[in-house]
Parts: C-alpha cells; sequence; structure tokens
C-alpha cells in the first residue's frame, strides 16, 4: 500500500503542490543570489597564491611526427586494454565500467605507473604525447557530448518539468553555494595563477554541482529503472541539471576568459545562439529529417550533419562558451527518437567510447598527479570536497523531493542518483585546468571527488532499492 502510494506521487497525480514548489523555488533563487553576493564579496579581500601557471606536459619536449604516432597508437591501444580490464573487473564490483576506464587512465598516468616504473610510464604516455593526445582526447569529448545531447528527450522534460525543473536546480544551487564557500578556503591555496576570486569560486561551484546524465542513464538501465517513476524523474531531473550546468559552466568560462562586460557579452551571444538553434533550427530540422524514415541513411545527409557538428562547436567556440557545448546543443535539437539519431547513436557509441574517449582518460591520467595532494592538510581538504559535493547533491535533492511529495526512500535514491559525477565532471576539471582557474593539486583533488561519488552510487542505491526489489 506503501509503495502505491508513493509511486502516485511520483507520477504526480496527487499530493504534489505546485504553489508550494513554485515559492520555494523562488525563494531559493533570491536566497542563493544573496548569499553568493555576500561570499563574493568576502572573497575578493584573498590574495591568491604566488605561483606560476604549470606548464602544459610535453610542451618543453618536441618529438618527430613518427615518433609522435608510434606513440599515440602505443598509448591508445595500451589504454583501451586496461581500460576494458578495469571496466569489466569494475562491473563485477556492481560500478559503471567507464569508472573502470577512468581509473586506468589514472593508473597509468604520474599518479601510479609514473611513481613505481617511470620508464615503463615514458613510454606508453611520454610527455611530449600530450598536444597529440590533447587534440584526440578533444575530438572524442566533442564527438561525446553530441551523443549525449541525441540522447536527451526532451519530451521527458516536459513531462516532469513542473517538479524536475525545481529539483533538478536546487541540486544545483546548493552545491554550488557550499563550492562558493569552499573557496574562501581553497582560493589563497589551490587558486590558479593570476586568476581572480570570483571566477574561480564560481567554477569550483559548477564542480561541485554536476551529475552525469549519461552515467546516471546507466546506472538505471542496468538496475532497470530506466522506466520506472523514480527514473524517469531521475531521468528528467539529470537532463535538466545538465542543461543548466552547462549554461552556468559557458557563463564561467566568459568571466575567466574575460572582463564582466565581456562576460556579459559572452552570455548574451550564447543565449541569443541557444534560441536560433531552438527557436529556428529545431523546428526546420523536424521537417527536414521527417522525410527520413528508414534507414540507411545517404551518405550526404551524415556530412551535412557531420557538418553541422563541426560548425556549431567552432560557433559556440568563437562565442566564447567552449566547443563542447556546441556539440551538445546540436545534438539536443535533433528528435531523439528520429532515424538520424538512433542511427548515428549505434555507428558512433562504440567508435567514441571504446576508441576516442579513453584517448581523454589517458590525457585526463596525465595531467592527475595525486601525489601533489601532500601531507594531513591537503587531505583533510581534499575529504571536505568530498563531503560538500555530496551533503549538497544529496541534501538538495532530497530536500526539494521531499517537498514535492516524494517518500524519505526513493527521495533519498534520487539523491544518491544525482550525485554521480563521472566523466562529465572530468571534462568540466579539464576546462578549468586548461584556463588556469585551478591548481594541478586542486584538480587532482576534484578528480579523486568525481570518482569517489559516482562509486559511492551504486552500492548505496543498492541498500535502498535492490535489484530484484520493487522499486
Amino acid at each position: 500500500m506503501q509503495k502505491s502510494h508513493e509511486a502516485e506521487h511520483l507520477d504526480g497525480n496527487h499530493g504534489i503542490s505546485r504553489l508550494r514548489l513554485r515559492i520555494a523555488y523562488g525563494a531559493m533563487l533570491i536566497a542563493a543570489a544573496v548569499l553568493f553576493f555576500v561570499l563574493d564579496t568576502w572573497g575578493k579581500e584573498l590574495v591568491a597564491p604566488a605561483t606560476e601557471p604549470a606548464a602544459e606536459p610535453g610542451a618543453a619536449v618536441p618529438a618527430s611526427k613518427a615518433d609522435a604516432l608510434v606513440h599515440l597508437l602505443i598509448a591508445l591501444a595500451v589504454v583501451l586494454i586496461a581500460g576494458r580490464l578495469l571496466g569489466r573487473l569494475f562491473y563485477y564490483l556492481g560500478q559503471p565500467p567507464v569508472m573502470g576506464e577512468v581509473v586506468a587512465g589514472i593508473l597509468l598516468g604520474p599518479s601510479l605507473l609514473g611513481e613505481v616504473w617511470p620508464a615503463a610510464a615514458a613510454f606508453i604516455l611520454p610527455s611530449s604525447l600530450a598536444p597529440n593526445l590533447a587534440v584526440v582526447s578533444q575530438l572524442g569529448v566533442i564527438l561525446y557530448m553530441f551523443l549525449v545531447g541525441l540522447e536527451l528527450n526532451l519530451g521527458v522534460l516536459r513531462r516532469q518539468a513542473h517538479a524536475a525543473v525545481v529539483i533538478a536546480h536546487t541540486s544545483i544551487v546548493v552545491p554550488f553555494l557550499l563550492g562558493v564557500a569552499l573557496a574562501l578556503l581553497l582560493y589563497p591555496r589551490f587558486a590558479g595563477h593570476a586568476v581572480a576570486f570570483t571566477p574561480f569560486a564560481l567554477f569550483v561551484g559548477i564542480a561541485l554541482s554536476i551529475t552525469a546524465f549519461p552515467v546516471l542513464a546507466r546506472i538505471l538501465t542496468d538496475r532497470q529503472m530506466q522506466r520506472t517513476p523514480l527514473g524517469i524523474l531521475a531521468l528528467g531531473c539529470a537532463a535538466i541539471g545538465d542543461v543548466t550546468a552547462w549554461c552556468l559552466l559557458a557563463f564561467v568560462v566568459g568571466v575567466a576568459q574575460a572582463k564582466l562586460g565581456d562576460a556579459l557579452v559572452t552570455l548574451a551571444l550564447a543565449a541569443a545562439y541557444i534560441a536560433l538553434m531552438f527557436l529556428v533550427v529545431r523546428p526546420i530540422a523536424f521537417r527536414f529529417l521527417a522525410h527520413f524514415e528508414k534507414p540507411p541513411l545517404p551518405r550526404g545527409l551524415t556530412a551535412l550533419i557531420f557538418a553541422a557538428l563541426l560548425l556549431s562547436a567552432l560557433a559556440t567556440e568563437a562565442i566564447g562558451i567552449h566547443a563542447l557545448f556546441g556539440a551538445f546543443l546540436l545534438g539536443a535539437i535533433i528528435p531523439h527518437d528520429s532515424v538520424l539519431a538512433r542511427t548515428f547513436l549505434s555507428n558512433l557509441e562504440d567508435l567514441v567510447t571504446v576508441l576516442l574517449l579513453p584517448a581523454f582518460f589517458a590525457f585526463t591520467g596525465m595531467r592527475t598527479h595525486i601525489g601533489l595532494v601532500s601531507g594531513m592538510e591537503q587531505w583533510l581538504i581534499c575529504g571536505l570536497i568530498i563531503v560538500a559535493a555530496t551533503v549538497g547533491k544529496v541534501g538538495g535533492t532530497l530536500f526539494s523531493a521531499r517537498l514535492g511529495g516524494l517518500g524519505w526512500r526513493n527521495a533519498t535514491a534520487l539523491g544518491l542518483l544525482m550525485n554521480t559525477r563521472g566523466l562529465m565532471e572530468l571534462i568540466v576539471l579539464n576546462i578549468g585546468l586548461d584556463l588556469n582557474v585551478i591548481s594541478p593539486p586542486l584538480f587532482a583533488m576534484m578528480v579523486l571527488m568525481a570518482v569517489a561519488t559516482t562509486m559511492a552510487t551504486a552500492p548505496l542505491l543498492q541498500l535502498l532499492h535492490p535489484k530484484n526489489a520493487e522499486p
């Protein structure tokens, strides 16, 4: 009887007070803006550490084109094999296989192999390989974000809009504010060279606010929960959260790369581009793609989509909000159930996730040196980051989900699902390191946070929703 009653809440047929949610949502936004202003005012009085910007791995060690190709092929092969083996092991341990691939990249870098067998690490991932690996990894991530956009079901967002928007945004605002507060402690110790407090605080807040939509979807599918009321709500919240977080990240990148006035121009251009894509390009795409009802797709159409993907990525890069956002946006405007979306997903998914993403994991592993986190104080700070990220995500989600009518068990399960970060977090962290907003030690701490929070999801969810039990 209790389960049936809670399912009614999840379906939105009974008990959810939209007025109560709207009042709480408005109050939350106002309180968040005031609190951010206060924290930012305090933070501007702090001084960043006097450190020079970290050199990119391999920048000072040129290599011939032939050597670069050989080492690139070796690195991809080793990371691919190690990632698949660890991914298999993680799967048997009840973890998303992608986390095994992430850990494999870290273990092959300076954090482990570079410490215990430096010669092997220098052979597999030499520092001179970094620029080439960076290009391959960026291409892989651009294609990956396009696929994430293709999987985005806007219909789910519309059906869940009355509750999912509030839950998703609360699950962002609460950890975001905790991140900004934490930045007061982190800025004097771990800020990038010559970065102001505001972009640093914004970035730390975003880093704690990310939810990995693809990892969350994979966990739900593995547990056969994707079509349950809780699973549908979780997917809707994660999708809304992803879109919101990427928009916030676009603003943060604009602030980090320019003065505030220029950042506002960047934000205005980004808003105009988003409106153009959804209000003009999307309806045209719907009508055009309706003519293609059966596979295979003409090669000309495939070439056109790839060209549109590259141009959209270039457009957002030119605006100043990173090429990844443009790739994601193009995928999002294509109907997720169209023949084109299904064809691209089936044809590209293995290429991207099996071959190209390992390059990103290897590149991230080269930049992650856990040995930089040294001393009791830094490890305590690392633990504090993990706690703040978890409390913010789970607590923010739990509060708004309970306010929306969910029972304690499902509200807690939803909070745990929203606490997955995985690959999306690594993408954000690499952007922060590229912009020199965060230092390598803080980068390593944040990577550990992403791994820890994601790996905690499955076992904790098992306690609340055993696989064979009715959700």
